[in-house]
């Protein structure tokens, strides 16, 4: 017989904007765009409940400017490695037990109108990529 299923916590940060040159085509590398990044992360909050301390979670400041970092600085071509890149990070403090990254490029070249192209990606802490 196994115990209760404890749900984990949940931190999001959302609309994290950072201007970035990724994409496969030479414009885009050239004259960069917007890109906007939403993070999940799952974690257990209880330990920082109890001690009010901020040392006994993730800072939420500390990743946003880390994600920032990543949409603005080393260029890739895909943004499923973006997102990726932004899992890894995310899952780096041992704490996070999963993730989900979603990438939203607004300015994604395309031949018809549209709102946003987002991808959102889901990784748990231990897998391999």
């Amino acid at each position: 017989m196994s115990g209760p299923v404890i749900s984990p916590d949940v931190i999001e940060i959302r609309g994290i904007r950072g201007f970035g040159r990724h994409g496969v085509f030479e414009h885009e590398r050239a004259d960069g765009q917007e890109f906007v990044v939403d993070v999940r992360l799952e974690l257990d909050t209880r330990p920082a409940a109890v001690s009010d301390d901020l040392a006994d979670t993730v800072n939420y400041g500390v990743v946003a400017e880390r994600v920032h970092h990543a949409i603005e600085n080393d260029p890739v071509d895909l943004i499923e490695t973006l997102a990726q890149r932004i899992a890894d990070l995310c899952l780096a403090d041992r704490r996070v037990t999963a993730t989900a990254v979603a990438i939203h490029k607004p300015s994604a070249p395309s031949t018809v109108p549209f709102d946003d192209v987002v991808l959102t990606v889901q990784r748990r802490a231990g897998e391999s990529t």
